[in-house]
């Protein structure tokens, strides 16, 4: 069984260890694509970009929520008045809940999301 382990470790670490071995022994190709656009030109998202070894990483914008399944805001764009009026209802259903919560008025068992789903269901039904 040892002998069997030690195999195993062996195989494992010279395939960790070297792989340029396992892969072929040819130098890797060093020319760049031409490109298409001039480099002031070019545009790229926050997703698609790799932060700098020295910097750390920064969270990414969040957009305003969206009302409905696979809406995607455009950068720059105004939200529309169903997003706006979530969102109003969001923020007021967080001010009474830490409202509560800080007050111990919140019932043992009660979380944020179950907190914010009641509420958001009585002010769509309030017309806010």
């Amino acid at each position: 069984m040892r002998a069997r382990t030690a195999i195993l470790a062996l195989t494992f670490a010279a395939a960790f260890a070297a792989p340029g071995f396992a892969q072929g022994t040819t130098a890797p190709a060093t020319t760049k694509p031409a490109a298409t656009t001039p480099p002031a030109a070019t545009t790229t998202t926050p997703a698609t970009t790799a932060p700098a070894a020295s910097t750390p990483a920064k969270p990414a914008a969040t957009a305003p929520a969206a009302t409905g399944a696979g809406t995607a805001a455009k950068p720059g764009a105004k939200p529309s008045a169903g997003a706006t009026a979530a969102h109003q209802r969001q923020e007021a259903c967080g001010a009474e809940w830490r409202a509560a919560k800080a007050a111990g008025k919140i019932p043992a068992g009660q979380t944020w999301p179950k907190y914010w789903s009641a509420c958001n269901t009585r002010l769509k039904a309030q017309g806010k």
